[in-house]
Parts: C-alpha cells; sequence; structure tokens
C-alpha cells in the first residue's frame, strides 16, 4: 500500500520504518525539517534499538522517504496515518493543536482529489475527539463528506519505549476503530504481516482503549510499590509475595473481576482491604492507591441507588440480596447496603434471592439476619413473579441463571436496572431496560 505518515516522532518513525520493512511504500511527514533529512539519510530522529537499521533498509529500497509538503505526501499515498502528539494542558486536558493542524492540512490536500482517501488516527485521543473535532475538520478544510469524500479510522498504538520494534511487530492485538467498511479494509490491510488477531470496533471504542490500557499499567505499578512498601515496613520479601502472587493466573493476572458492574462485598474482600489499611496506619505509612478502594466501591453502591432513585418509582423489586450468585452469604453484601438505603428513602420493597431463605439458612448467615438485618427478613419473597408482579422497577442485584427469563417476563411500564450485565436477548425484552454502566 502507499502510506503517508504525519509526524516523524517516536510513534510515526516507527510505524514508518515497520511498515516499510512489510513491502509498503510510506512517505513520512514533518515540520521538523532536521527529523525529514534524519529519513532521508536513514537516520532515526529518535533513540529506539534496531530503529535506525530499519531505516536505513527502507531507504535504501526506496520503499521510504520524507518531506514536508502535506500535498505531495498526500498526492502520493492512499492512506494517511497521523501520529503527532497530544500533550497535555497544565489542567490536564489534550492540546489538540497539532493533530486539528494536521487535519486542516491533509483535508486541503484531498479537496481536488478525485480519489477516496482514508485518514487514521494514530494518536492518542479522548473519545468523542474523533467524531467531534477530526472529522469537522476534515470536512471544512476539503469540502467533502465524510463517509462519501473521505474516510476516518482510528488505529490505537501500544508501543514501549525501547522495544517499539518488537511490540509493533507482535502486538497482543491490533484494533481499528470505524464506522464503514471502506475506512476499515485498508487500515487492517496494513497488518497482513503481522501475527496477531485483528480487531473491528466503533471509532469511540478504539479511542478509549488506550487511554483503558494505560490506566491499568499505572495502577499495577503503584499497586506494586505500595504492596511493596508495606512488605519494607513489616520485613517481608515484597519479590517474593508479588512473584508469587503473579503465578495465580486464574484471578490475580486475568479477565476474572475486570467487568463493569456492581461493587464487591462479602467476607472477605472488605475485611482484608481494612486490615491492610489499618497495619498502614500503624506503621504511618500512606498507601493512597489501596486507601481509595473502599470509598470508590461506596460509591458504586451509590450510583446504584441514584439510578433507582431518579426513576421517581417507589415499588422497588430486588432480584438476589446475597454479594454475589450461588452463594447465601449476606455479610457486607452491597445489595443489602442498597436495600437499606431504599427503605431509608421510603421505598416498598420486595426481594427474590433463591440462595437465601429464612427457614433454609442456619449458622453465621441466620444470625447476620437476625442480628443485622431483621427489618429486611419481612422484604423477602418466595418467587420471581411475586417480586415482578408488583414492582415498577426491577433491579438485577446478581447473576443467577434463572434471571434471564425472568426479565422477558416484565411488562412494559416496567423499568429494569441491570446491575451485573446480564445476558439477555433483547428482541424479547419488553421492559424499559437500563445497565448501570453500560
Amino acid at each position: 500500500m502507499r502510506v503517508s505518515v504525519f509526524g516523524l516522532g517516536y510513534v510515526g518513525s516507527v510505524s514508518a520504518a515497520s511498515l516499510a520493512a512489510d513491502g509498503h511504500e510510506v512517505v513520512g511527514v514533518d515540520v521538523n525539517a532536521d527529523k525529514v533529512e534524519a529519513i532521508h539519510h536513514g537516520r532515526s530522529p529518535i533513540v529506539e534499538p534496531g530503529l535506525s537499521e530499519l531505516l536505513q533498509q527502507g531507504v535504501a529500497a526506496r520503499r521510504v522517504r520524507a518531506t514536508t509538503s502535506t500535498a505531495d505526501a498526500v498526492a502520493a499515498t492512499d492512506l494517511s496515518r497521523i501520529c503527532v502528539g497530544t500533550p497535555s494542558r497544565r489542567n490536564g486536558s489534550l492540546d489538540l493543536t497539532y493533530l486539528l493542524r494536521v487535519c486542516q492540512q491533509i483535508g486541503e490536500a484531498i479537496r481536488d482529489k478525485p480519489s477516496y482517501h482514508v485518514v487514521v488516527v494514530r494518536s492518542t485521543v479522548l473519545p468523542g475527539t474523533t467524531h467531534e473535532h477530526v472529522i469537522p475538520a476534515l470536512e471544512a478544510a476539503s469540502g467533502k463528506t465524510y463517509g462519501e469524500g473521505f474516510g476516518v479510522s482510528v488505529n490505537p498504538e501500544f508501543l514501549r519505549e525501547g522495544t517499539a520494534l518488537t511490540d509493533f511487530r507482535h502486538p497482543p492485538f491490533t484494533l481499528v476503530g470505524h464506522n464503514h467498511a471502506a475506512d476499515a479494509a485498508p487500515t487492517l490491510a496494513l497488518y497482513q504481516h503481522i501475527d496477531a488477531p485483528l480487531l473491528g470496533t466503533s471509532i469511540r471504542v478504539a479511542e478509549m482503549m488506550k487511554y483503558t490500557s494505560n490506566a491499568w499499567h499505572a495502577v499495577k505499578v503503584v499497586f506494586a510499590n505500595e504492596i511493596g512498601n508495606l512488605c519494607k515496613r513489616v520485613d517481608v520479601d515484597s519479590h517474593e509475595v508479588m512473584d508469587i502472587f503473579c503465578r495465580d493466573e486464574k484471578l490475580n493476572l486475568s479477565s476474572y473481576y475486570l467487568k463493569p458492574g456492581f461493587a464487591f462485598g462479602g467476607s472477605c474482600l472488605p475485611k482484608d482491604v481494612r486490615a491492610l489499611q489499618h497495619r498502614a496506619q500503624e506503621l504511618d505509612l500512606d498507601m493512597p492507591l489501596i486507601n481509595s478502594i473502599l470509598p470508590s466501591n461506596r460509591l458504586q453502591v451509590q450510583q446504584a441507588i441514584d439510578r433507582i432513585v431518579d426513576t421517581g418509582r417507589k415499588r422497588i423489586g430486588l432480584l438476589g440480596l446475597s454479594f454475589k450468585a450461588a452463594t447465601d452469604d449476606l455479610r457486607e453484601s452491597p445489595m443489602v447496603i442498597l436495600a437499606e438505603a431504599l427503605l431509608g428513602k421510603g421505598c416498598a420493597l420486595a426481594i427474590y434471592d433463591p440462595n437465601v431463605s429464612l427457614a433454609r439458612l442456619v449458622g453465621a448467615n441466620r444470625q447476620y439476619i437476625e442480628e443485622r438485618i431483621p427489618h429486611l427478613s419481612r422484604h423477602l419473597c418466595e418467587s420471581m413473579d411475586d417480586v415482578i408482579g408488583g414492582c415498577e422497577v426491577i433491579v438485577v442485584g446478581n447473576a443467577s441463571p434463572d434471571v434471564p427469563e425472568a426479565i422477558t417476563r416484565c411488562r412494559p411500564d416496567q423499568i429494569v436496572i441491570d446491575l451485573v450485565r446480564t445476558p439477555l436477548d433483547f428482541s424479547r425484552v419488553r421492559a424499559q431496560y437500563d445497565g448501570l454502566c453500560w
């Protein structure tokens, strides 16, 4: 393919050299004449192991050249990749100056171009940027309509400095966000030599992925450091702890728990987080990340309460009371906290949980109901239909296997508020459906 790469910094230089190595014809574009000159001579404008050698090969094979002329680059290529920086302003917002300037220049270059030109946003941008800024800028400068005269896709990069060439060649996946198949096809075609899954998605999801990934990486670094600081204070080898921790790929390093939904509860997580916090306080050790876990968890419960109250309806049915499905454990269940809050706001509750029944419960759970939440026991129903039949709002609190079918029996005048992302066939759902954070 014939590709122009705008911005010959870190991402752009790596992309240009790697695409040329795969046989594509690449034209690099930058306002900095020194970077353009470096590319001409097969020199890397940045420090990255192996990049100069790869550029030299591309230049020698006449598959890489560079220019300061946008018009030249766009005229000679079918697809343009925007790799310019989107730095932070003082208040944390993104500075889109470079991005919008390039969009204007590309737009002007494609004004008189008869063929369909695809613009690929490789720069890191927040969700909504492409629709609200990139596309309007291209349309204004080109006089053409998005989807007719030109296309746009979003192709976020996941390169690490120092290992960028390897990361380009062996990514976990390649992601392309698009609205039209004609925009995705040429972008995906760039990666036919890459042995990794090619994933297509919406533009907004693609924009969000880089931020989600980097935020998670930042959380992991800070988490490991806070655990390490506490280990140091209590004379524990932090590296041995984390080495063993990382051996658990079923829960610790996996997709488990990484599903947006309701708050955590139960007999372990809240108790153990509090114990860590208390021990750190005894040692005068501040752990901001771990200290924020329980407040953030409480905010998720409040999100659910607010969503229910905002319906303006008072007869509320709860499907699930234990802290998760397939258990009768009510200790620190967020559903119990939610139920008590709704009672305090004057709501009439009907609760069904197949695993929670005073006739069956024994031991700690029966004692918990009788001593801590006896006022909730009178709201327990014998069947799911009892809840659905008499309530205006149905709240799904845990992923019990009989819930999906029950939701299909809800009436059009009812509202279903799902806290756990129940798998549903929406063609059969008549009620008004609302997910907690989706």
